[in-house]
C-alpha cells in the first residue's frame, strides 16, 4: 500500500500515476517535411518540360500578355524548316484546315495561337495566317517572347 501511495501524486483535486514511459504527444513531421522538398523539387524540374513539346526560337516583342480566357487555345508551331505541329503532332500543309476544323467542330470563334520560329520568313507566316483566316477562324495570334 506504502508503495501505491509513492507512486500517486496530488494534481489538483485527482490522484496521478507517476510514469517514466508517458506516451509522446508531439507529432514527429520531419518524415513529411522531407516527402514534400522530395515532391517540391520534382516539380521543379518537370514544369518547365509542361509548356510545349516542340521547340521553336521566338522572336522577342514589346507587346503585352494576351488575356488567356478561353477555355483550350490551340496552338499552331511552325518551325525553321516548314515543318507545322499542332500541338505536338505533326501536320502537312495540306490536311491543316481540315484538321483545325475538326478539332474546333468549325467554332470560327476558337483562338489559334501560332508559334513562329524568329528566321522563318514572314511569307511562310503569312500564308498558313492567311489559309486560317479563310477557312473562316477570326481569332488568330502570333506568339512571341517578352523582352
Amino acid at each position: 500500500m506504502a508503495s501505491q501511495l509513492q507512486q500517486l501524486s496530488w494534481s489538483g483535486n485527482r490522484f496521478r500515476r507517476r510514469n517514466k514511459h508517458r506516451p509522446m504527444a508531439e507529432i514527429n513531421v520531419t518524415p513529411f517535411v522531407d516527402v514534400m522538398l522530395v515532391l517540391l523539387i520534382v516539380f521543379m524540374a518537370t514544369a518547365p518540360l509542361l509548356t510545349s513539346g516542340v521547340s521553336v526560337d521566338l522572336p522577342k516583342s514589346e507587346a503585352g500578355a494576351i488575356n488567356d480566357k478561353d477555355d483550350k487555345p490551340l496552338e499552331l508551331s511552325v518551325k525553321i524548316n516548314g515543318e507545322i505541329y499542332i500541338g505536338e503532332t505533326l501536320v502537312s500543309r495540306e490536311k491543316l484546315i481540315p484538321l483545325l476544323n475538326a478539332m474546333t467542330d468549325s467554332n470560327s470563334e476558337r483562338r489559334i495561337y501560332i508559334r513562329g520560329d524568329k528566321g522563318l520568313s514572314y511569307g511562310k507566316v503569312m500564308d498558313i495566317i492567311g489559309a486560317i483566316n479563310k477557312a473562316g477562324f477570326k481569332k488568330v495570334a502570333l506568339l512571341s517572347e517578352q523582352e
